[in-house]
């Protein structure tokens, strides 16, 4: 039996928190219509008659007695063609058609379709009548932008009969195809509704062992990721993890990318949304935003959307995961969304946890990364795809004992964490190598020993343990000076110096530089590795340290990092000058003598 929704009044309004009476009927998280105005609201808590609703405007000039409208579902997300190169607020309002209707300005209570209603799509048909289909199965294509096929579905829970389907161009809202099921006939469109804190249902759940290809050598190299994993990026105030997040988004190995900017600075934000439009696919050439979408949510929009905007963002990345695709999703930053968490919880007078936050803050963190993850898809066909979710992480100061980071390192397997010591001296990306750490470090080697290079998991190894070491013997410096140390030592200090600067080092405004695939970074660590293992030959073989160091080929080896994609022949160029430097080195030594 169906619940009879009655309207409800206002007797409450704490800031974006509303309190209403009278909405008999209603559920948790269902959405409501508040005030004169039509205000967007989710009943998050009920309490005998009293319904509290946090309102995703500002609800400036709302007063108790004004009615409460009950919508009867959830909080949910439109899902078709369209969703591509679109910009979407916390609640999936497009905001370049609200920039048309309403100016720089949206006014409250403005309303607009997510998808495009009239657009018509050319839709080919994948499937016959009489074929028996079932959930996640496709019925057809539609190509949505220049990179990316759209591929319609079977929506969760429904399987049957093919009885008619058609080709052609038709709106996401025209039928498209009749299925007879067993509780009668399903007329499919192109467009699915789903609610956004109720995951999409899938077949199985995979290990992840494919790298997320990243293109940022101290990511593949040192802190990888893999396909379907979880990312923590933490760091204080100017540490760069916009920027990080920035390069992911445009060189991560996948297929589409989701950008979730939560509660950011404006000017942040509108870096985003001024850049990505201009951005182009370093796989095609094709604009970035064609298999982009973006959903924006700054610090000074109403606080309850933030929480709104991370689950719109990851059920969209869950739909084209369904289609087959891999999907990156990037989330700046999850404090916020704790921030705004905190808030409603102290409206609505709960018990504070920690630092004041919700008790149930790292349940809900968990409850997002968790949609994560390497899988098979519904549907016959055993489709795998997966998301990936990196999220950036602002604690005050810096602390990473901050409940936020702390939560999220418990769900999470990468923990790149930012450092501002590095990023003041102009070290970017300024992950600090020796706090941030991995899980898929062995899936990863296993993988880039057979596809990039056999010695890859030996390199990374040992250029670890001369970064570890060089940290000690800092300390021994401070204390007593360079002159102090053995020449074994100072060549240590010069091979970790070469690591940091020449490797690690990475710009991202530069036209190379910015992106370095896995064979090159494999050779270009390579080469940084064989200068070290032949000067500590060289030295015991007599040759001095001032030799070594002031030979040609190190000021070629610091330029490697610049050499093209399409040149990489240059390494074995580099290769030989070395050897001929180190020759003509020793030759000169034993002359001397």
């Amino acid at each position: 039996m169906i619940n009879e929704r009655s309207e409800g009044v206002v007797i409450k309004v704490s800031g974006p928190l509303v309190v209403a009476r009278g909405l008999k009927g209603s559920k948790m998280y269902e959405m409501a219509r508040v005030g004169k105005l039509g205000l967007f609201g989710e009943i998050i808590e009920i309490r005998g008659d009293r319904y509290s609703i946090q309102v995703y405007e500002e609800t400036e000039g709302i007063c108790p007695g004004e009615q409460v409208i009950p919508t009867g579902n959830p909080l949910s997300v439109d899902l078709g063609p369209g969703l591509l190169r679109s910009i979407y607020d916390g609640v999936q309002r497009p905001l370049d058609i609200l920039y048309k209707k309403y100016g720089d300005f949206v006014e409250r209570g403005a309303e607009s379709p997510a998808l495009d209603m009239e657009k018509k799509w050319e839709f080919t048909p994948t499937v016959k009548p009489g074929d028996t289909v079932e959930s996640g199965d496709m019925l057809g294509k539609v190509q949505e932008t220049q990179l990316i096929e759209h591929r319609v579905m079977v929506p969760p829970g429904v399987a049957g009969t093919v009885k008619s389907i058609q080709s052609g161009q038709f709106t996401v809202l025209e039928t498209i195809a009749v299925i007879a099921t067993e509780t009668g006939e399903y007329n499919a469109r192109m467009m699915q509704t789903w609610p956004v804190r109720s995951p999409r249902p899938i077949n199985k759940k995979l290990p992840p062992i494919i790298p997320l290809i990243t293109g940022q050598r101290v990511i593949d190299m040192f802190f990888p990721m893999t396909k379907g994993g979880t990312g923590c990026v933490p760091g204080p105030f100017g540490s760069g993890k916009t920027v990080v997040q920035h390069q992911l988004a445009k060189w991560a190995d996948a297929d589409i990318i989701i950008f979730i900017g939560c509660g950011e600075r404006g000017n942040e934000m509108t870096d985003v949304l001024l850049e990505f439009p201009h951005l182009k696919d370093p796989k095609s050439g094709k604009p970035l935003m064609e298999r982009t979408v973006l959903v924006a949510n700054t610090s000074n929009m109403p606080v309850a959307a933030r929480e709104a905007s991370v689950f719109t963002g990851i059920t969209i990345a869950e739909y084209y995961r369904d289609m087959g695709y891999d999907v990156a999703l990037m989330a700046d930053s999850t404090s916020r969304w704790a921030e705004a968490m905190r808030e409603m919880s102290g409206r609505l007078e709960e018990m504070p946890g920690e630092e004041g936050y919700p008790a149930y803050l790292a349940s809900r963190l968990a409850a997002f990364y968790e949609r994560a993850g390497s899988v098979i898809c519904q549907g016959r066909d055993q489709r795998k795809a997966s998301i990936s979710i990196i999220g950036a992480v602002s604690p005050p100061g810096g602390d990473l004992a901050d409940p936020v980071v702390q939560g999220t390192l418990r769900v999470t397997k990468v923990f790149w964490g930012l450092d501002d010591q590095l990023a003041f001296q102009r070290h970017f990306p300024a992950i600090n190598w020796l706090s941030s750490y991995t899980l898929y470090q062995d899936v990863v080697d296993r993988w880039a020993e057979k596809n990039a290079s056999p010695i890859w998991p030996k390199n990374r190894r040992e250029s670890m343990s001369l970064l570890k070491r060089e940290a000690e013997l800092q300390e021994l410096v401070r204390l007593v000076g360079m002159d102090s140390l053995s020449p074994a030592d100072r060549l240590l200090l010069e091979a970790a110096r070469m690591i940091r600067e020449d490797f690690l080092h990475q710009n991202a405004f530069d036209d190379i530089d910015t992106y370095t695939s896995m064979k090159k970074q494999s050779l270009l660590l390579g080469v940084i590795i064989d200068f070290y293992h032949k000067s500590s030959e060289a030295i015991s073989k007599g040759a001095s340290l001032e030799g070594v160091l002031n030979l040609p080929v190190r000021e070629n080896i610091a330029r490697a990092k610049l050499i093209a994609e399409d040149k990489l022949e240059s390494f074995e160029q580099l290769k030989k000058q070395m050897d001929e430097d180190f020759n003509a080195l020793l030759r000169e030594k034993n002359t001397v003598c």
